[in-house]
């Protein structure tokens, strides 16, 4: 395990991309940072947000990032150069959640103004709004195959869409608070949800039928992801851990610690052996060795 420092406050949410040589993170500090994932070195600050950076993205042939801000944009950046190429403008408060479908031609954007802003990623046009959403928007995601968007909400319900009609198809309610991400299973056939209630609810796509609640955290639940081959889940909480979840049985593996304030953002490398956790503080010291988990995710934890 090792730690990157950089960012002077808050890291809100933390990415790799897609070919796992780098990680990057969006702060309160309104830059995102580019990290070599091998060595933990900063390679170069995105700057020019007006506000803080909530959601980090990259797009799938690693060639740009999306960022959402506190100012209701969508920025998006060259992830080579770290050139600063389009604002894509259209929210009305806090855009909480970027994510590119899995073919790069879209973008989709939760936001405090309780609806999901669709892009076309290439031409940085607005496609369409879908409302439905009686509170915050906090987290949007793509079905792998591209054809469902996921969106968690203030109104402790998950929302799914048809990706290509905007029209949503059902509600998932089961939550007794705040929705605050959401993420497919890397076949589809899986949703996780973590919320304000402490739990990660994990839900059939297929038939929207609940089918196991996580619990163990002692605090909200702020981010969860699946592993790439679908056989763990992390969740990351405001009790200043992560664990690692067995996807398929429900059943807790271990706790990642290490963090000493509210663990914001988890993330899965692309082979599966490292997770990345970003957080509003580390703790500086007696940091504990590596967890070994099948197969061994090593934690990489920025600040």
């Amino acid at each position: 395990m090792f730690s990157m420092h950089g960012q002077s406050s808050w890291v809100l949410s933390v990415a790799f991309s897609p070919d796992g040589s780098h990680i990057a993170s969006g702060s309160y500090d309104k830059n995102v940072r580019i990290w070599d994932a091998k060595t933990g070195v900063h390679l170069t600050t995105l700057k020019g947000h007006s506000s803080s950076v909530n959601s980090v993205a990259f797009s799938p042939d690693g060639c740009h990032i999306a960022s959402g801000l506190n100012d209701m944009t969508v920025q998006i950046w060259d992830a080579k150069t770290g050139v600063h190429l389009t604002t894509l403008k259209g929210h009305s408060d806090k855009v909480r959640s970027v994510a590119f479908s899995p073919d790069g031609n879209h973008i989709a954007s939760g936001s405090d103004d309780k609806t999901v802003q669709i892009w076309d990623a290439k031409t940085s046009v607005h496609l369409t709004t879908l409302k439905g959403h009686s509170g915050l928007v906090l987290s949007v995601a793509f079905s792998p195959d591209g054809s469902h968007i996921a969106s968690g909400s203030y109104d402790k319900t998950v929302r799914i869409w048809d990706a290509k009609t905007s029209v949503p198809l059902t509600t998932l309610k089961g939550h007794s608070s705040w929705v605050r991400s959401v993420a497919f299973s890397p076949d589809g056939s899986h949703i996780a949800s973590g919320s304000d209630d402490k739990t990660v609810q994990i839900w059939d796509a297929k038939t929207n039928v609940p089918l196991t609640t996580l619990k163990g955290h002692s605090y909200c639940v702020r981010s969860v992801a699946f592993s790439p081959d679908g056989s763990h889940i992390a969740s990351g909480s405001s009790d200043e851990t992560v664990r690692i979840w067995d996807a398929k049985t429900g059943v807790h593996l271990t706790t990642l610690k290490g963090h000493s304030d509210s663990v914001y953002s988890v993330a899965f490398s692309p082979n599966g052996n490292h997770i990345t956790s970003g957080s509003a503080k580390l703790y500086e010291s007696g940091m504990p060795r590596p967890v070994s988990i099948s197969p061994p995710p090593r934690t990489i934890h920025a600040q």
